[in-house]
């Protein structure tokens, strides 16, 4: 594959309804609302503790950005690097463009196997490009292995969280979940949190010892010596890189730091930003295949790199998907993550959907926030989500057709652009404001008021004095 600035725009699961409309239908679920409140706040307060014990976290901050920084100053370096890296211990490197690109890469690699089924690992990237809908195109079931990933999957559902996919799920819920959707399941089963790990671990474990293909994602990628890198909690992702004789690995390609020392930054930044973790229970590293094991890996633009060509959202690509800007967000925690409609929700997923499909298709995502900066300020790798909102609400905005406020708008910059032009402004503004109170302003007058103009103008008592 060519990679060049200006790629396709990205496909698969990123955009959905217009948020307002989803939004409004969101809010109107007060269960949603409390199961959001309760783990939102338990996944703050738990972050807020290990944050605190490091008095190094700005100067940690401060180094995953600039990491990231270089990494994407100099992509098509560091891909070529990983590439040779990969390829030359005996993993075959493919490159896709778009979605449809990597979903057709992938079901072509599992069809050569002649499987039916794959057990995968949890994944943002193949979420994002729509692979389990690919697979089932061609007859083939992927299941998910992850916890939260196989309650989403059983409930025919739809994750609402980078971390936590199931988090608008509580524990009754996840029990009718599981009596419903999941085969051999105990009719007695309880919602007693062991009972339900221990019956999804009964479920997976046959899958793990019967399915001869794997897929997975990556947290990190390692140019310098071509390895790939998951943290997980729950032990499922080192199950399904090392038993299946077929590893297909989709990673998107701003996943790359470039050496072992800067992937010390990262595991220290994701656990305590993610799960409030002083480290995640595993982290699985692999450097080529295992023995006997074939292995792909599928590199993924889908937008990406027309991103990076916009120096004031590039930023964005710095993204860990730690889920700290959702836990954080007032407007995520009540309206939850379906509203967004993307793959990506909350703040990030307000930045980063719009950029990766263009927001000609995500026009009303960047508005989905109130600007009140607390996803900058929680953000790992300090991404400035608040200023890059109002970037593309620029964007948005400068895109749409003439209406008459975008008119008034641009009279009123014209006005304010010179003293004496304001000034003469100002003087009719109280004949406006008060023939306003009389005159109906569809859109503007029906939930406000306007308050009585006051007798003078600041100005104007200024220049009298």
């Amino acid at each position: 594959m060519t990679t060049f600035l200006g790629m396709p725009a990205g496909g698969g699961n990123l955009t959905g309804e217009p948020f307002p409309k989803a939004a409004r239908e969101a809010l109107g679920n007060a269960q949603l609302r409390r199961n959001l409140a309760k783990a939102t706040s338990t996944i703050r307060a738990k972050r807020a503790n290990v944050v605190g014990e490091l008095p190094d976290w700005a100067q940690l901050r401060a180094a995953g950005a600039a990491i990231k920084d270089e990494v994407l100053a100099d992509l098509d370096e560091h891909l070529v690097r990983f590439e040779e890296a990969l390829t030359s211990r005996g993993t075959r490197v493919h490159w896709a463009r778009d979605a449809e690109e990597a979903n057709r890469i992938v079901c072509d690699l599992v069809r050569a196997t002649g499987t039916r089924e794959v057990i995968k690992v949890k994944s943002m990237a193949t979420v994002e490009i729509g692979v389990n809908e690919a697979l089932a195109g061609i007859g083939v079931h992927a299941v998910e292995t992850d916890l939260a990933e196989l309650i989403v999957q059983l409930g025919d559902d739809r994750s609402s969280h980078i971390l936590v996919p199931a988090i608008h799920r509580n524990r009754a819920e996840i029990r009718e979940v599981f009596r419903r959707g999941m085969p051999g399941v105990d009719p007695g089963l309880t919602d007693d949190p062991r009972a339900l790990a221990e019956a999804a671990r009964k479920h997976l474990r046959q899958k793990f010892m019967t399915v001869d293909v794997a897929i997975s994602g990556a947290n990190f990628a390692v140019a310098e010596t071509g390895s790939l890198v998951v943290v997980e909690s729950e032990g499922n992702g080192r199950m399904c890189l090392t038993l299946p004789r077929t590893l297909i690995s989709v990673v998107g390609i701003e996943k790359l730091v470039p050496s072992w020392r800067d992937l010390e930054v990262f595991l220290q930044l994701l656990p305590r930003s993610s799960t409030g973790e002083r480290m995640n229970p595993y982290t699985s590293v692999w450097t080529g295949p295992t023995e006997g094991q074939t292995s792909h890996v599928v590199l993924v633009d889908n937008g990406r790199t027309a991103t990076l060509a916009d120096p004031d959202g590039r930023a964005a690509l710095r993204c860990i998907r730690c889920s700290a800007c959702l836990n954080s967000c007032p407007v995520y925690e009540r309206t939850g993550g379906h509203a967004y409609g993307s793959t990506y929700p909350g703040p990030i997923g307000a930045v980063l959907s719009p950029q990766l499909t263009g927001v000609d298709r995500n026009p009303t995502l960047p508005f989905a926030s109130s600007l009140c900066g607390v996803c900058y300020d929680v953000c790992p790798v300090a991404i400035d989500i608040p200023s890059m909102l109002v970037h593309l609400r620029e964007r948005v905005v400068s895109a749409k057709r003439t209406t008459p406020e975008s008119t008034a708008m641009r009279a009123l910059a014209w006005a304010m652009s010179d003293a004496r032009r304001w000034r003469r402004l100002l003087g009719l503004g109280r004949f406006g404001r008060v023939a306003s109170r009389h005159v109906p302003l569809p859109g503007w007058s029906t939930a406000r008021d306007l308050p009585e103009p006051p007798k003078e103008t600041f100005r104007d008592w200024w220049g009298s004095r």
